[in-house]
């Protein structure tokens, strides 16, 4: 039976003063999710944010270096087995103009992500991160380029590297079977997070919302393992089909559980780097504001060249794949002042 709207309330007040739930409150405080306590993990989580960050939101400088990808997921447009897509790579000088670009534009944080490519070897990888940060010395360099091994996550870091995002998709084992192929290995990404975290990258998780299979006791773990791991950054979205995966006709996730879900991990760690992502913005029009007055406090603009944007489609409907860089980042910056806040020129690095 579900928990009466002032016990799921007293649940969002011990989460805001102890930072920490058990399995079974988690998943009563997922389970009690309504408009009314929406608003109210909202209203403390806004607080929160504004206590440690202010009104400054940080961004992020998308740059899309591949869409090839090993990997096979169930869910992702630019899974392996997808004939239809127009395979790309960004050279070595493509992606040290979109940095130059970027910075120019007063970025300062440049994310390097692609899908599980070879062509991206430790010693391609390290000689670009060098340069960036020679050219760039007040930037930082997150990566997300998947599970490598302990030795090529080394490297990097020794490279220059500061950060690195890892969604992990979800905690629960039998759910990640459900997602991804055989071949995918639950517990070599998990470790793959705690290695991260060992060699001193700032670490970034994260889930989809919606997936297939997902359940209050999914999330729930999901909100324990994060707990656990306690990570600087956590980026979740809601799941959106594309049209060329085996989840095509699966539900997309909502905005409202997206939201909710973001309010929520703003009490569990305070400080921690929320983004407003995409995927918000693509499945409502004022998603990254909603995102941000939920208690998100990061947005990443994409830097990417405006020629492959669309091949960079892991799901259907990806906004500002036509738009140039500057005009991202100046639309981003009138949608957040709408609101009441503003984008920084700032490293945004995650507070100790």
């Amino acid at each position: 039976m579900a928990l009466a709207m002032q016990d799921v309330k007293a649940l969002i007040d011990k989460l805001d003063k102890e930072n920490a739930l058990s399995l079974d409150e988690w998943e009563e405080l997922i389970r009690g999710r309504c408009d009314q306590v929406a608003e109210y993990a909202a209203e403390i989580a806004r607080q929160r944010s504004k206590e440690i960050f202010g009104n400054r939101i940080y961004t992020r400088g998308l740059i899309e270096i591949s869409n090839y990808c090993k990997n096979n997921c169930y869910y992702c447009g630019i899974r392996r087995d997808n004939r239809q897509v127009e395979r790309y790579r960004l050279s070595r000088e493509d992606i040290l103009s979109c940095a130059d670009i970027g910075e120019e534009l007063g970025f300062r944080t440049f994310v390097l992500q692609g899908g599980e490519d070879a062509y991206y070897t430790d010693q391609v990888m390290c000689d670009l991160i060098r340069e960036i940060k020679e050219r760039h010395p007040d930037c930082a360099i997150t990566l997300s380029l998947g599970e490598r091994s302990e030795e090529s996550y080394r490297l990097m870091r020794e490279a220059g590297a500061d950060r690195y995002l890892l969604r992990h998709e979800t905690a629960d084992k039998d759910h990640y079977k459900s997602l991804h192929p055989q071949e995918m290995d639950f517990d070599h990404r998990i470790q793959c997070l705690y290695t991260l975290k060992d060699l001193g990258y700032q670490v970034g998780c994260g889930f989809m919302v919606g997936s297939r299979g997902q359940t209050p006791h999914t999330l729930a773990k999901d909100m324990v393992f994060i707990q656990n791991l306690q990570p600087a950054m956590v980026g979740i979205g809601p799941f959106v089909p594309h049209h060329e995966t085996p989840l095509k006709d699966q539900a997309q996730g909502t905005v409202e559980e997206t939201l909710y879900l973001i309010s929520l991990l703003r009490l569990l760690q305070p400080k921690l780097l929320l983004p407003a992502t995409t995927a918000l913005g693509t499945i409502d029009p004022r998603g990254r504001e909603k995102g941000i007055l939920a208690g998100a406090n990061v947005v990443m603009p994409n830097l990417s060249p405006t020629s492959v944007r669309k091949q960079y489609e892991l799901y259907d409907n990806k906004i500002c794949t036509g738009d140039e860089a500057a005009e991202c980042r100046h639309c981003l910056g009138n949608r957040m002042q709408s609101i009441g806040y503003e984008l920084v020129v700032d490293r945004g690095d995650a507070p100790v």
